[in-house]
């Protein structure tokens, strides 16, 4: 059960628990439509793709001294449009 993609739907959810289900701030039960939660895409993904592909500092660095300031920007202009906002 993806937590977050209910919290984001349901605004009213408090706790999600994957045996009973969504609760309330009342301890009411919270109907989930399944096939909504299983279609929600995180709208911060993109920032998880992009810090992972993302070179190292340290080989930032090297290719800063080494290729200069456009090779640095070309990688990382790479990596942008790879994973866009």
């Amino acid at each position: 059960m993806n937590h977050k993609a209910i919290y984001a739907l349901y605004p009213n959810v408090v706790t999600v628990d994957d045996g009973a289900g969504a609760s309330d701030a009342q301890g009411n039960k919270v109907a989930i439509d399944e096939a909504a939660v299983a279609a929600w895409v995180d709208p911060d993904a993109y920032k998880y793709k992009r810090a992972a592909a993302y070179p190292s500092i340290v080989d930032q660095l090297d290719l800063l001294y080494h290729g200069g300031i456009d090779a640095w920007k070309a990688a990382i202009t790479a990596v942008k449009e790879e994973f866009p906002k």
